[in-house]
């Protein structure tokens, strides 16, 4: 993995990443800027800031985070297993570019498994307004760390080589991950601070103290998951976080280790509400997040865990 970088301002080793660094500073402080000012103006902030460039599609409602499919129509292009320093994969990507462009997001299977287990993510999340990347890894035996670092090389390829390299904001890059896959995107983020978000599903790792992340982070748990049960697994890295780090941690009620490779709305829901929120700096997306959902008997949820009210 790449030797960490200072914690303020990430990525200072070169002009471009402090440029890029900067730019980011600045767009949220106009963002606070100009809900500070409507609100100073006797007005209600507005639901969203109409100087945020990087919100992607019409106002979110409930059944749109909830849909199959997002506004974006959408297409895929393969990607050669020969490829440098991951196993190929397969990207999808919004076909219209008159908004400008798009948040990428690189998505890594668990052990044994292919690019296949995580497939549903790529239209439905792509739709929403995003470039994603379902990877295949080197072997379908590499541990978390070599995940990790496959997500690195893969992040760099989209933004460097890939054939939608230009549909692609390379400062609002995020990593998602199953098990193994998890651990991985845990391990990117720890590494990698200028990523925009880090989603674990059901994550696998032998390290569990993850203090050191400061990308903002959901950790997608399941109560019955018996491959990486949530007392050892998911909860104790969610609970290693920087108290101060945007992060939410959702366990899927009765849901076992393999609920994320297959096609469900509550993941969808909250990891695209999370990417929108952290990814394009929406706040239109807040609403999907915060206040918590409740837990208990007749939820979706076992347990949940965040940090709100989250900064903007």
């Amino acid at each position: 993995m790449r030797t960490k970088n200072p914690p303020a301002p990430p990525d200072t080793n070169t002009a471009g990443a402090a440029r890029s660094w900067a730019s980011r500073v600045t767009a949220r402080a106009a963002l606070a800027v100009a809900l500070t000012l409507g609100a100073a103006g006797g007005l209600a902030a507005p639901a969203h800031a109409a100087d945020n460039p990087y919100e992607r599609g019409p106002d979110p409602t409930e059944q749109s985070v909830t849909a199959v499919r997002g506004p974006f129509d959408t297409d895929t292009t393969s990607v050669s297993s020969l490829v440098w320093g991951f196993g190929g994969g397969t990207i999808y990507y919004p076909t219209d570019t008159s908004e400008g462009t798009f948040g990428g997001v690189v998505i890594a299977p668990g052990y044994t498994a292919s690019q296949s287990s995580m497939s549903w993510y790529g239209h439905r999340i792509a739709s929403q307004g995003f470039v994603v990347f379902t990877i295949d890894t080197n072997t379908r035996y590499d541990q978390p760390n070599s995940r990790g670092r496959q997500l690195d090389a893969a992040l760099d390829y989209l933004v460097d080589d890939s054939d939608v390299a230009d549909r692609v904001d390379e400062d609002r890059l995020a990593v998602m991950g199953h098990s193994m896959g998890g651990g991985g995107s845990l391990a990117v983020a720890e590494d990698r601070p200028e990523l925009r978000a880090a989603i674990p599903l059901t994550p696998w790792h032998t390290q569990k103290d993850w203090s050191d992340v400061e990308v903002p982070t959901l950790v997608i748990g399941a109560e019955n998951d018996t491959v990486a049960p949530v007392w050892s697994h998911s909860i104790p890295f969610y609970e290693s976080l920087d108290p101060n780090l945007d992060s939410a941690y959702l366990e899927l009620r009765g849901a076992s280790h393999f609920a994320p490779n297959f096609s469900d709305t509550t993941i969808a829901r909250f990891s695209i509400s999370w990417l929108k929120r952290f990814v394009d700096d929406d706040l239109r997306y807040e609403q999907f997040l915060c206040p918590p959902p409740r837990t208990g008997w007749g939820t979706d949820f076992s347990d949940y865990r965040d940090s709100c009210p989250h900064g903007s």
